[in-house]
């Protein structure tokens, strides 16, 4: 697999490696057809238990991202297809996402940013969005707490937030997050929805309702 070299035309995607903090990580990069209004970064699921960039939620998070007229990156965390590492309980995945953003934003100098996650992808994005400064952040099912070693929360991006649960997850407690989302100030606005589950099977279109009108009035 080849290193990316820039990003990809108008309208067309790539599958490459760009150099991060503990080896190559693998990315897949598609443009926007008409004009790029920003850029994007989508994180993947938990990586011990089949997490990758190929996860149908993160798809969906980049193919809103994509609609909005945002070059759409997701990647694999270290230690996951491709990526070269081990993994590194959200810290040295973090690192792995500012490096993808910084790679980006080089590309496409001053553009507004938008960070997604999905899962352990979603803790990952607000943990990197301390650093990133993004413009955006949209978290899916997002863990906190007991689901890391570092339990320490992280802070507030310092953006506009949108997150979304489904009440009867059986993976990530929805009551459990809420009341941490709500302890933020100011809170991310909580979309719930009911009888997604953790992974939206066929659910799909509840999180596109969702990220496309927060985007909307954004980029």
């Amino acid at each position: 697999m080849s290193a990316l070299e820039g990003l990809p035309a108008a309208g067309e995607s790539v599958l490459g490696t760009l150099a991060g903090p503990a080896g190559d990580l693998e990315c897949f990069v598609a443009v926007p057809r008409g004009e790029i209004r920003g850029l994007s970064v989508a994180c993947h699921p938990h990586p011990l238990y089949g997490g990758a960039m190929s996860n149908k939620v993160v798809y969906a998070l980049a193919a809103a991202a994509l609609a909005q007229g945002l070059v759409a990156v997701r990647f694999n965390f270290r230690g996951v297809g491709q990526s070269q590492g081990a993994y590194d309980s959200a810290r040295g995945e973090a690192d792995d996402c500012l490096a993808v953003v910084d790679w980006l934003r080089a590309q496409r100098p001053g553009l507004p940013l938008l960070l997604a996650g999905f899962s352990f992808g979603a803790y990952v994005s607000l943990k990197a969005a301390a650093t990133a400064r993004p413009a955006a952040l949209v978290s899916i099912a997002p863990p906190f707490g007991r689901y890391f070693d570092d339990a320490e929360r992280p802070p507030h991006p310092g953006c506009p937030w949108l997150a979304v649960h489904s009440r009867d997850d059986d993976t990530v407690a929805y009551e459990e997050t809420a009341a941490i989302l709500r302890d933020y100030d100011p809170p991310p606005t909580l979309v719930t929805v009911d009888g997604a589950g953790h992974f939206f099977h066929g659910r799909l279109q509840d999180i596109k309702d969702a990220v496309a009108p927060f985007l909307q009035g954004l980029f």
